[in-house]
């Protein structure tokens, strides 16, 4: 069974996405997957309980636990290593996971490691990207699935979703057309690599 584990910070729209479609096409028996584990680094995530709900494990791995480490982020992904790894996870996915990964968490994951980005990569990396593409006058937004790597926002682009910036779009109203999209394009994304897999 090739097993799935997501991570997250917070509400876990994606995470739930993922879930959802799943459980309604079957991935245990079409791909031999299921989703093994949900993580996140905060025990407020209310992600958590949708998970839990639908039945899927939990855990809390939280980085506020190692400040007093020498080194408190790599303390932290050690433990968050060592967590997923009792899973043997063919993907680790990035749902709304909001801490940078050092090389040595990336490289522990090569080729496993994906994320979802609201933005049109290489366009607006980081935090702030429906606000900069407006103040930019861009005419189109949307979001990207890419595979992750060391580099912020640049690995290998997997998938990507447009959506039209309107007059009048806010950067609120931008990022909820865009999250319509990433519901769609992630857990499509996953199953192409589980395909690829068989």
């Amino acid at each position: 069974m090739k097993k799935i584990v997501i991570l997250i910070s917070g509400g876990g729209s994606n995470m739930q996405a993922i879930l959802k479609t799943s459980k309604q096409r079957d991935w245990a028996a079409r791909f031999n997957a299921k989703i093994a584990c949900v993580i996140s680094n905060t025990q407020e995530a209310k992600g958590l309980a949708i998970a839990k709900d639908l039945g899927v494990e939990t855990r809390v791995v939280s980085h506020l636990n190692f400040k007093a480490d020498e080194n408190p982020r790599l303390a932290f992904e050690k433990e968050l290593i060592k967590v997923i790894d009792q899973h043997e996870p063919a993907l680790v996915v990035l749902a709304g996971f909001m801490r940078i990964l050092t090389a040595h968490f990336v490289d522990h994951y090569a080729g496993r490691l994906i994320n979802i980005h609201p933005s049109l990569l290489p366009a607006f990396t980081g935090l702030h990207t429906h606000a900069r593409a407006i103040e930019m006058g861009c005419h189109f937004a949307g979001a990207t699935v890419h595979r992750v790597t060391a580099e912020l926002d640049h690995g290998p682009i997997l998938a990507q979703a447009v959506v039209p910036i309107l007059v009048g779009d806010t950067p609120q109203t931008l990022a909820a057309r865009v999250l319509t999209q990433e519901h769609v394009i992630y857990p499509n994304a996953i199953e192409r690599l589980l395909t690829d897999e068989r």
